[in-house]
């Protein structure tokens, strides 16, 4: 029988039963986390943060390196386990604080410059502190909201016998987006705590920065934690779900012959307003750093950085390619008027859901580029607090235009998009729907983001309030990561399901050159398309873009950007001095791998120039496969969409298959690419090369050149994988599949949704 269930789980199930005989009775309490247990000695050299420090009265006089708050190399495992609630005392009244950047004057109110109630369920998973909530919470101060991320404990020689903690948090601007990112430590036992330590030295805020810190007496209160096993188990499977990340200088190492330039990474912005960058590319998180102003953030990964305006595009333009997946396209033509009955009046006739996410109402005071967004009524709009109050500021623009014909940003627009889009859910998923917990249920947790990112901003300071819709939302690298792999390397797929409706994704990320948005005034003219922008890029930009392309992005207010490239890497800068600096990372993203043009211009007909990509005929042709290739079979390896795939190898035994079909690409059509998804499962342990999948093109009278090479040491599920074939325009070319496995162990390659895709 080919591929027996022996042969490919033998591996499997024996390195399972290995670890269960030896894992230690500690193991059953809790799934560990990645990486735990720590294995140093404790011996570590401390003068800064010393027990006798945390446990005098003292005022600090100042920050101090966060270096102090950071996990040390020698640190052993945590002698107690914390579980209960940490509850800061005193804060309204404890700290100091410094001013830094404050042209509204928001410091003169000295209640302002503390912190706000600081309460915290903890539990702990080895060395990890985890809070039981995570994101966004509501605390009840008329200044700031409060996120706690998960920290860690561990033993230092020098603390008297007390285990040592350290936890990142984040104080959120009540009403608004921006973030000042703090870190605390403490010492504690199984039932008492010392004073907590605390200092915020890093924002993501263009116009409020400071640095506040202090030093508090806390309490202890152990127990009391409803699914603390749940909680724990959950940060385990987090972690180990968060995508491969390495540190920008590795980009240039594991690809050597490109000639990256690092420094465009991060480059062109003030390095004291950069919080942090990122850059997603062949399925790594190659990240920068997080600096600060008392050294590198304990936490980077952990950063909590704001959405600011990229929440239309997170938020507005995913959901309505949700809904549309749901209910269908033409839910985006729906009027806002039928769905908000506040917009009763003539100015919204006509008005649809897709023209507001386009900020083209036809209703704005001027048309200038962003005018609107920084006058009054915005302003009106953004102070508002109350759901009516800020449905009466969206409202209040005067009705210019055609619906459609200009675009004009408004922030409240896309308020609107996102009521009416609630509205629309509910008529028909019934009232207890709500369209921020269907993106984060439906589109974000599937897409693997994690808890920090599953809050909003809402109305009235409140979790009950409306979603903002326009801005609000919350991000580490790792989430805004899987926000752009969603989108430019899944295709909307997300744990094995379409998310979002094909037609409209590619839409919105310029695929489709019959719908690329409308055009934006200004002196350099982008398009915007489903709450997300995009620049066109062609030679003029830079010599070695032969084919014009578009690259959709994201933007955030103050410096914030989220670039989508077509050939599948995307990159994130979150910054604060309105550098929004990205066109250099598009020079470097086109050295590892050359753009193929989204669609928007192209110069041949559209359509695809590949058969039976999906193998849903049930037979190979016009393929050429080895005998049994084309399969059906789900129990072992499932098909990514249909009931067919192509499933090379997985015997286990030494063998070759081929997959193959030859493509004419038409003469001009120099932004074709072969686009696929690939699942490569294997029995192999050991870190080598033993069976392998190699990808070629052959044109017509030429030679074989190898695209791509894949092995036992890429394992991993469906991942689309794109190769530009505009070097082959005006010829025929063999795209062919040669897997090869060696005498033991099954590797399987599988092969679904196969397409070359031609612009028009």
């Amino acid at each position: 029988m080919r591929r027996s269930l022996s042969s490919v789980l033998c591996g499997a199930l024996l390195a399972t039963a290995l670890v269960a005989l030896s894992a230690p009775p500690s193991m059953a309490a809790a799934v560990p986390v990645p990486g735990d247990p720590l294995t140093g000695s404790g011996a570590v050299s401390r003068t800064v943060l010393t027990s006798a420090q945390l446990a005098s009265g003292a005022a600090p006089a100042a920050p101090v390196s966060n270096d102090a708050f950071t996990l040390p190399a020698n640190a052993a495992a945590p002698a107690h386990s914390f579980e209960g609630t940490l509850t800061l005392n005193g804060v309204a009244a404890s700290g100091s604080f410094t001013t830094l950047k404050d042209p509204y004057g928001y410091a003169s109110t000295a209640a302002l410059k503390h912190l706000p109630p600081f309460s915290v369920q903890l539990v702990q998973n080895g060395s990890h502190l985890v809070p039981v909530a995570r994101g966004l919470q509501y605390t009840g101060s008329p200044y700031w909201n409060l996120a706690v991320g998960a920290g860690r404990a561990w033993t230092e020689s020098g603390d008297g016998g007390q285990t040592r903690a350290s936890l990142p948090f984040a104080m959120i601007e009540r009403n608004a987006n921006c973030v000042h990112n703090g870190v605390l430590t403490f010492l504690f036992t199984g039932t008492s705590v010392s004073n907590v330590r605390y200092q915020v030295v890093n924002e993501t805020c263009e116009y409020f920065q400071f640095d506040l810190w202090g030093q508090t007496t806390a309490t202890y209160a152990p127990g009391g934690v409803s699914g603390a096993e749940a909680v724990r188990a959950a940060y385990a499977t987090e972690v180990s779900g968060r995508l491969p990340s390495k540190p920008i200088s590795a980009l240039a190492t594991d690809h050597p012959s490109a000639g990256v330039d690092l420094s465009a990474f991060g480059g062109g912005i003030t390095p004291s307003a950069l919080s942090t960058f990122g850059f997603l590319f062949e399925g790594v998180n190659y990240v920068g750093a997080c600096p600060t102003r008392q050294g590198a953030y304990p936490y980077c990964s952990q950063m909590l950085l704001p959405s600011y305006s990229t929440a239309k595009s997170a938020f507005g333009g995913l959901a309505l390619m949700r809904l549309a997946q749901k209910y269908g396209p033409t839910i985006a033509g729906e009027l806002v008027k039928d769905h908000v009955t506040e917009a009763s009046g003539t100015a919204w006739n006509g008005v649809t859901i897709d023209h507001a996410l386009d900020m083209a109402t036809g209703n704005y005071s001027s048309a200038g580029y962003e005018v609107d967004e920084a006058g009054s009524t915005m302003s009106s709009f953004f102070l508002a607090e109350s759901y009516a109050d800020k449905m009466t500021a969206a409202l209040s623009f005067p009705h210019k235009a055609s619906p459609g014909s200009i675009w004009t940003y408004h922030t409240s627009d896309t308020f609107l998009a996102t009521r009416a889009m609630d509205d629309a859910l509910k008529d028909r998923a019934g009232s207890g729907a709500e369209i921020f917990a269907m993106l984060r249920d439906e589109v974000l947790k599937p897409a693997g983001v994690g808890p920090d990112a599953l809050t909003t901003l809402r109305t009235g300071n409140s979790a009950s309030g409306a979603a903002f819709g326009g801005y609000g939302m919350f991000w580490t690298q790792d989430d805004i990561a899987k926000v752009a792999k969603l989108l430019t390397v899944d295709d909307g797929v997300a744990n094995g399901a379409q998310v979002l409706h094909p037609g409209l994704l590619d839409a919105t990320m310029q695929r489709d050159p019959a719908d690329r948005g409308v055009t934006t005034t200004g002196s350099v003219p982008f398009r915007y398309n489903n709450a997300f922008w995009a620049r066109d890029f062609t030679s003029a930009d830079n010599a070695a873009f032969t084919t014009p392309f578009s690259v959709p992005f994201m933007s955030g207010f103050g410096g914030i950007s989220v670039a989508l490239m077509p050939n599948g890497s995307s990159y994130y800068a979150f910054s604060d001095n309105n550098e929004f600096a990205w066109n250099s990372v598009v020079v470097q993203s086109n050295k590892l791998a050359p753009m193929a043009s989204g669609g928007g211009t192209g110069s041949c007909t559209a359509g695809d120039l590949l058969g039976n990509g999906g193998f849903e005929t049930g037979t190979a042709a016009p393929w050429t496969a080895s005998a049994g290739v084309i399969d059906n079979r789900t129990s072992l390896q499932p098909p990514r969409t249909g009931s067919w795939k192509a499933w090379l190898n997985g015997f286990g035994t030494a063998n070759t298959e081929t997959l193959s079909q030859t493509v004419s690409i038409p003469a001009g059509c120099a932004d074709a690419a072969f686009t696929f998804w690939l699942r490569i499962d294997s029995a192999e342990n050991l870190a080598n090369v033993y069976d392998t999948l190699t990808l070629t093109a052959t044109p017509a009278g030429g030679s074989a050149a190898t695209l791509a090479q894949w092995s036992n040491l890429d394992e991993a599920g469906y991942a689309r994988k794109s190769y530009p074939l505009g070097a082959y325009a005006g010829q025929t070319v063999t795209l062919k599949f040669t897997g090869s496995e060696d005498y033991s162990l099954q590797t399987s390659f599988v092969i679904d949704d196969a397409a070359t895709p031609a612009a028009g």
